[in-house]
């Protein structure tokens, strides 16, 4: 072999550029190590957006048991509620289309919350029962709340949609005896029972889980700030559970009484709304 400059000659006097080959050689381990960083980089962006999708969520679902809860204050309350968020204190009438809208944002977030959480859900029985043996040994209080908020959000998967897809497509079938009507004489209550108890066990769970893994509320005592903050997680859960429960006793005792007219729409006591639609929200 015969070395001129940065060139080699082989035997079958192929000459071969040494400074290219290294070069590319580089280029090569640097692609490598681009390509490793950006894949060990995913895991992390998803659980990220896994988060910020589960907050927006959460605090959708606390701000929307208020919003149904004004049942609560007497039909008036709930009928001015449901013409807000119709727009008609903007507009000078009520757009239904507003309130569609915002359902199929929630709708479109909660399925991507719902795949990118099936990333973490054991992918057949074994790892399913490893799971549930490793749990049983640790016996660790968070540990059994993740399982909670598995099977839950698995409910809700259900559960939610139907009750999305019916808000999505009857928008305009929102108000005091509308709702009413649909929680009893439409029977959807066992549903809206069941989604409530899913909901709020698995927001609050992971609403709490947030502030843990992201460290937020964090005093010098870590031990300590987490025992509250579980405490505090159980009242809200508590509290929401009980304002649910009696906003669909409100619905149900409504739907009841309401039962030998079905379809006929809420006017309201005082005359603060003048509209000949009624309570079609």
């Amino acid at each position: 072999r015969i070395f001129r400059s940065a060139t080699v000659t082989t035997h079958r006097r192929f000459p071969v550029n040494v400074t290219a080959m290294t070069t590319a050689k580089q280029n090569r381990s640097s692609a490598r190590a681009t390509t490793a960083v950006n894949a060990s980089s995913a895991p992390a962006v998803l659980d990220l957006l896994q988060s910020l999708s589960g907050l927006f969520l959460g605090v959708f679902m606390w701000g929307h048991m208020f919003m149904v809860g004004s049942i609560l204050l007497g039909k008036d309350a709930m009928y001015a509620v449901t013409r807000f968020f119709e727009g008609y204190y903007f507009f000078g009438r009520p757009y239904p289309i507003i309130v569609s809208i915002v359902v199929g944002v929630v709708f479109v977030v909660f399925i991507a919350h719902a795949l990118l959480a099936m990333r973490k859900f054991p992918s057949n029985y074994r790892e399913y029962r490893e799971m549930k043996q490793h749990r049983n040994s640790i016996r660790h209080g968070d540990t059994n709340l993740w399982f909670i908020q598995a099977y839950t959000g698995f409910a809700m998967f259900f559960l939610g949609s139907v009750h999305l897809y019916v808000m999505l497509t009857s928008a305009d079938l929102i108000g005091p005896y509308a709702s009413s009507d649909r929680v009893w004489s439409q029977s959807m209550w066992p549903l809206y029972l069941l989604l409530l108890l899913a909901v709020e066990f698995h927001g609050g769970i992971g609403l709490y889980r947030l502030a843990v893994k992201w460290g937020w509320f964090e005093g010098r005592d870590v031990a300590h700030s987490r025992r509250n903050l579980k405490r505090l997680k159980w009242a809200i859960t508590v509290f929401l559970l009980t304002l649910g429960l009696a906003t669909l006793a409100a619905y149900m005792k409504i739907g009841i009484e309401h039962a030998d007219r079905v379809g006929e729409r809420y006017s309201p006591a005082a005359a603060m709304v003048t509209e000949p639609r009624g309570d079609v929200s």
